[in-house]
């Protein structure tokens, strides 16, 4: 990618049942292979497991759940003198956004229910809670960075 200009961002359509951008987003972050459609089935699938269980809107509780796994912080590995250093960074929201998406979703690929609509379901669930392993990956990643704070003049 040039370094010349900024990368320009595309806007995303608005899905056509909560008619949310956030969701889109999400959507296209679970989707493989181009499969839009069954990535759809999924997210759908999976809000209307969520809402029969806890009576609730299932959109404010992808909301709430994506707030809750969203780090505040990370860690980037810097070779300085010779040997590499973890250096805490703020992380944006944009960025967190989405280092929030992929741990939602790879820790509800590796969940043990039967679908993965089920397991998305479950995923949400818990992270709506503060639980779960998206939740403990988080407060790992703080960890580390409350741990590497004495590198933080070494940022960039």
């Amino acid at each position: 990618m040039s370094r010349k200009h900024k990368a320009i961002v595309r806007e995303v359509l608005p899905d056509p049942i909560y008619n949310d951008v956030v969701l889109t987003k999400f959507m296209n972050c679970l989707m493989v292979q181009g499969k839009k459609s069954l990535a759809e089935k999924i997210v759908y699938g999976a809000f209307d497991i969520i809402e029969e269980k806890t009576k609730q809107n299932p959109l404010e509780i992808f909301k709430s759940a994506l707030e809750n796994v969203r780090p505040q912080v990370k860690v980037v590995s810097r070779r300085v003198g010779g040997s590499n250093y973890q250096i805490p960074m703020e992380v944006n929201d944009k960025n967190g956004q989405a280092i929030a998406f992929r741990w939602l979703i790879g820790n509800a690929r590796k969940r043990s229910e039967k679908s993965m609509v089920e397991k998305l379901a479950a995923e949400l669930m818990a992270a709506h809670k503060k639980e779960g392993a998206s939740i403990k990956k988080r407060e790992e990643t703080h960890k580390m960075a409350e741990a590497n704070k004495a590198f933080a003049h070494l940022r960039w």
